[in-house]
C-alpha cells in the first residue's frame, strides 16, 4: 500500500479540514485511481479531468494534488504537461498494463461466478462463502456484484431435489429485486437445519426397524432349529437384546455352540462303535467263537 499524504482543504469561514491523498506505485494504479477521483471530486476539482474544463483555479488545484501523489520520478515526466487532464492521461498510459491486469482479473472471476454451483453434500455456509469471497475480490477491482444478481445466483446454483419447494415457495412469496442477500440466506439455513432434523429422525427409524428385523429373524431361526425362546438359558427377549447388541456375547455363544456340536459328533461316534461291538457276533461270527 502506498503511502497517505495529507493535503489541507479550506473550507467556509475560516476553517480547514485535512484529505489524504493515496501514493502511487508500481502495483496499486487501479486503487490509486479510484481514491484520487473521490479526493478530486471533494476537492470541486474533478471537473477539469472529465471535461477538459478551462478553470485555471481548479486546473492549478487538480495539479497539484496529482502531483503530491505520484513519485518524484513520475512527476520529472508529466512536469511539463499544462493540464490536469493531460496529466492525468499521462499517469493513466504509464499504467496501462495495470489496467488490463485488472480486467483480466475481473473476466476471470466472472467466469468463476457463473461456473459456480453448490454440491449436494455442501453445506449453504460453504457456498455462500465463496460466493462472498468472489464478491469481495470483484469489488476490490471496482465492480460491485449486485444484491439482486447474488440472490438469484444462490437460488439457481442450489440442488434441486432437495430444495425444489424452498426455492418456489421463495420466488413465489418474495420480490427478489428487492430482498437483501442475506434475508435469502437466512430463509435457507432455516429450511436446511428442517431438512437435516427430518432425516436424522428417519434414519433412526430406519435403524429402529432393521434392527427389530434382525431380532425377529433370529427368533426364526432358533425355532427352526428345535429350540423354544426360553429353552438353555439363552433365549428370552433380554438374551435377543444383548446379543444383537453385544459382539462378545455373540462370540461366546458361537464357541459355546461349537463345543456343543464337537460333543454330540463324538457321543454319535461312540454309539455306533458300541453299536457294532455289541452285534459283531452277528457281523463276524468266527471272530466272535474264536475269542469265545
Amino acid at each position: 500500500m502506498g503511502e497517505v499524504i495529507p493535503v489541507t482543504m479550506k473550507k467556509e469561514g475560516g476553517s480547514s479540514s485535512s484529505i489524504k491523498c493515496p501514493m502511487l506505485t508500481s502495483s496499486n494504479y487501479t486503487v490509486w485511481a479510484m481514491r484520487m477521483k473521490i479526493t478530486l471530486k471533494v476537492h470541486k476539482a474533478w471537473e477539469v479531468i472529465e471535461t477538459e474544463s478551462a478553470d485555471g483555479d481548479k486546473n492549478d488545484l487538480a495539479t497539484a494534488l496529482l502531483f503530491q501523489s505520484i513519485p518524484e520520478a513520475l512527476i520529472l515526466q508529466v512536469g511539463e504537461l499544462d493540464t490536469a487532464k493531460k496529466v492525468w492521461d499521462a499517469i493513466k498510459l504509464r499504467h496501462m498494463g495495470a489496467e488490463r491486469v485488472r480486467e483480466a482479473r475481473l473476466q476471470t472471476l466472472m467466469a468463476e461466478f457463473d461456473r459456480l454451483q453448490m454440491k449436494d453434500s455442501e453445506k449453504i455456509d460453504d457456498f455462500v462463502g465463496k460466493l462472498s469471497e468472489i464478491s469481495s475480490k470483484s469489488a476490490a477491482l471496482g465492480v460491485n456484484i449486485e444484491e439482486p444478481k447474488l440472490v438469484r445466483k444462490v437460488l439457481k446454483c442450489l440442488p434441486r431435489k432437495k430444495n425444489i419447494q424452498i426455492v418456489a415457495s421463495l420466488e413465489q412469496v418474495l420480490d427478489l429485486n428487492n430482498t437483501g442477500f442475506e434475508d435469502i440466506i437466512g430463509h435457507l439455513k432455516a429450511y436446511e437445519e428442517r431438512v437435516s432434523e427430518e432425516t436424522e429422525a428417519e434414519e433412526e427409524k430406519g435403524k429402529l426397524m432393521y434392527a427389530n428385523s434382525e431380532s425377529q429373524k433370529y427368533q426364526s431361526n432358533q425355532s427352526d432349529n428345535g429350540g423354544s425362546a426360553n429353552s438353555g438359558g439363552y433365549q428370552g427377549r433380554g438374551y435377543n437384546r444383548d446379543y444383537r447388541d453385544c459382539p462378545d456375547l455373540r462370540l461366546k455363544l458361537q464357541e459355546t455352540q461349537e463345543v456343543e456340536n464337537d460333543e454330540m459328533q463324538n457321543a454319535d461316534e461312540l454309539m455306533m462303535h458300541e453299536l457294532v461291538f455289541l452285534n459283531e457276533k452277528n457281523v463276524v461270527p468266527e471272530k466272535f467263537e474264536t475269542n469265545a
